[in-house]
């Protein structure tokens, strides 16, 4: 399989998308951040420092996804129409997924890689001075689905 961001001789390179049809475009993808069980049970209780972990992780999360081109240097700039982020607060951390819609000429997985990141670094960011073992892994796109309009 040849890769696609490089040209002939082999330099990095943004893929032309232009003679592409516009189709609606799906992705999911999820990650976790492994916690203490004292960092769980601050966040159920609202008692971290900065604030409502879960929620800012959430709105960091759909940010991040708008920003997906400007952190990734050959990820083309799409129109997003949706991104929905589900945390989930488990004995041992945060179950994060992450599903991203638009209807564009290329995918929209990098959106929903990076939503997951994002909200896996804030809850890590917010979270840093009561837990200081946390674990960001398993970061992973599920799905993703094109559909001719």
């Amino acid at each position: 399989m040849a890769l696609t961001h490089v040209n002939e001789s082999g330099e990095a390179h943004m893929v032309d998308v232009s003679a592409k049809p516009k189709v609606r475009r799906t992705a999911h993808a999820a990650g976790f951040i492994f916690l203490a069980p004292e960092t769980v049970s601050l966040i159920r209780d609202n008692l971290v420092a900065k604030g409502d972990v879960l929620a800012t992780a959430r709105i960091a999360a759909i940010a991040g996804a708008k920003r997906t081109s400007d952190l990734i240097p050959l990820c083309h700039n799409i129109s997003i129409d949706q991104v929905s982020v589900d945390l989930e607060l488990r004995e041992d951390g945060v179950a994060v997924e992450a599903t991203a819609v638009c209807t564009d000429k290329t995918g929209i997985e990098m959106e929903a890689l990076t939503a997951v990141s994002v909200a896996c670094l804030t809850i890590y960011d917010m979270c840093k001075a009561a837990d200081k073992t946390m674990k960001i892994g398993e970061i992973q796109l599920l799905q993703k689905t094109k559909q001719t309009l």
